[in-house]
C-alpha cells in the first residue's frame, strides 16, 4: 500500500475520530446525533434501541478500521523496513480506535443514565401516595 494512501486513511480516520471527540464534548454545537436525548416523553424501549444502534454502528466502524490494519499490516511484510511499517500501522489504528472507545464511554454513561431513570420511576411508583406521620 503506499504512504500516500495511508496517509489519506489516516487522516479520514483522524478527521472522524475528531468529530466524535468534539461531539462527545459539546453535543449541540455538531451535527451529528448519536446519542438519544433521554427525556420524560421518550419511551422506555426508545433509549436501549437508539443505544442498540449505535453500538451496532460502532462495531461496524472497529470491524472495518481493523479489517484496514490487516491490510496494511499484511503489505508491510512485503516492505524492506517491516518494524518501520507495523510501528506506523499501529499508530494509524490507536488514532482510528481511539474516538471509538471514547463514543462507547459515552454509550456507556448514557445507558447508565436511562437506567437510573428507570430504577427512579420505580422506586417512585413503590411509594404510598399519603405518606403516615410518624
Amino acid at each position: 500500500m503506499s504512504r500516500l494512501r495511508l496517509f489519506c486513511l489516516a487522516s479520514c480516520f483522524a478527521a472522524w475520530g475528531l468529530a466524535f471527540v468534539a461531539h462527545a464534548q459539546n453535543p449541540e454545537a455538531t451535527a451529528l446525533s448519536p446519542a438519544p436525548a433521554l427525556s420524560a416523553s421518550s419511551t422506555s424501549q426508545d433509549v436501549p434501541a437508539e443505544i442498540a444502534r449505535q453500538r451496532q454502528a460502532v462495531a461496524a466502524l472497529r470491524e472495518a478500521i481493523l479489517k484496514s490494519d490487516e491490510e496494511r499490516q499484511a503489505a508491510c511484510w512485503q516492505k524492506f523496513a517491516v518494524n518501520a511499517c507495523l510501528i506506523e500501522t499501529r499508530r494509524i489504528r490507536r488514532q482510528a480506535l481511539d474516538p471509538l472507545a471514547q463514543q462507547d464511554l459515552v454509550l456507556n454513561a448514557q445507558e447508565r443514565e436511562w437506567r437510573s431513570a428507570l430504577r427512579e420511576q420505580r422506586l417512585l411508583g413503590k411509594q404510598p401516595a399519603t405518606q403516615a406521620a410518624p
